[in-house]
């Protein structure tokens, strides 16, 4: 087993864990991570003690990646998260606009705080019970910056964060403007920010700003270069290939616009990160970027990759919801619209089903050493 020191020195093949942002649809998220953590146990020379915190140098996620991310960093197993999380979803998405901000947000974050508190406790960002790398994707809504929470003891800001309260953070990162209020944290010389989710940045899916964080020397990891060096396991919540009518959008209203402008930037920010990272890597599951562009398979953006690269998300359409789970069959539209909700806590355990049959396919024991 690895010490913290180890996880994040140079000098050996790097192993870095991304997870997505998307509130409720985490539970998929954990249904593919309870697959990674079988195959890997069974790898290992100690199953029963076996944490993907052993195996993974970086572990960084963003608003619902971030809570599982942390929770996996302080040596969880899926299980034991997976538990949590259903318990977590029924709680803080209740009582929906019927607390005294419902004016601000739609939910009270008084049940997240509770709930964060009792998971993490008094583990701050310096604290010795994190096993592995660490980052926390927040988004400082008074100076417009993303922020990335390491607890690498190297990097520039460490000295002022190391302090800060693990559940404080991962609240921020999770508070979606309109779900959450956001949340004030004291940043150091007598300074406060205000922050908000992660999503709200191009770092909803953050597996390239983690790519960013093992790199560039402010974050002073100084990680190489290569496919034997940086292998990157990014995992999504879930996502729809939209094709409309074109004619339906000059009716809708300006109340239309204001809900959904955020999520049409958050899918084009994560297609972005997805498409970057293909291009740096010869990815055994590459996905169509669009029809101009393809898989990227000839494209390299250096010879030979700079990374070794996995991406496991799932594709939700009628189709493949029922040629997956034939025994649900059969799924609707309406099902379909229902299970890409980030608050709708009724399909935790179904998003979870979904995550860990898709795995059986998508994640192969080779893709791992």
């Amino acid at each position: 087993m690895k010490s913290l020191q180890q996880h994040l020195q140079p000098g050996e093949t790097k192993r870095i864990l991304s997870l997505d942002g998307g509130g409720i649809r985490g539970a998929l998220t954990l249904g593919y991570l309870k697959r990674m953590e079988d195959i890997l146990k069974a790898k290992s020379d100690n199953p029963a003690a076996f944490r993907l915190c052993h195996y993974f140098d970086l572990i960084g996620g963003t608003s619902t990646g971030a809570i599982i991310a942390t929770s996996l960093a302080i040596g969880l197993t899926v299980d034991e998260i997976t538990r949590m999380y259903m318990s977590l979803g029924n709680q803080i998405f209740k009582n929906k606009w019927l607390h005294r901000d419902a004016i601000y947000a739609r939910y009270s974050d008084r049940r997240l705080t509770m709930e964060l508190k009792a998971l993490f406790k008094d583990i701050t960002l310096g604290d010795d019970r994190i096993l592995t790398g660490l980052c926390i994707v927040a988004k400082r809504i008074d100076t417009n910056s993303t922020w990335f929470f390491l607890n690498n003891p190297a990097g520039t800001y460490y000295g002022y964060n190391k302090q800060l309260n693990l559940w404080e953070i991962v609240k921020a990162s999770a508070s979606a403007p309109s779900y959450f209020m956001p949340v004030l944290i004291d940043v150091g010389n007598e300074e406060k920010g205000a922050f908000v989710d992660g999503g709200v940045s191009l770092s909803n899916n953050p597996a390239f700003s983690l790519l960013m964080v093992s790199q560039l020397k402010g974050f002073n990891y100084n990680w190489g270069l290569g496919e034997d060096n940086i292998q990157l396991y990014s995992v999504g919540t879930g996502y729809a290939s939209i094709k409309e009518n074109y004619s339906i959008y000059r009716r809708k209203n300006l109340f239309y616009w204001a809900m959904a402008i955020s999520d049409f930037y958050m899918d084009d920010a994560n297609w972005h990160n997805q498409a970057i990272l293909q291009w740096l890597s010869r990815s055994d599951t590459a996905k169509i970027i669009d029809s101009e562009v393809g898989h990227l398979h000839d494209d390299f953006l250096t010879t030979p990759p700079a990374i070794k690269y996995y991406r496991y998300n799932f594709e939700m359409s009628i189709e493949n919801l029922n040629s997956l789970l034939p025994d649900h069959a059969p799924f609707k539209k309406a099902d379909v619209q229902s299970l890409l909700k980030m608050d709708k806590a009724a399909n935790s355990e179904l998003l979870y089903k979904i995550g860990a049959r898709d795995a059986l396919d998508d994640i192969k024991e080779a893709h791992f050493s």
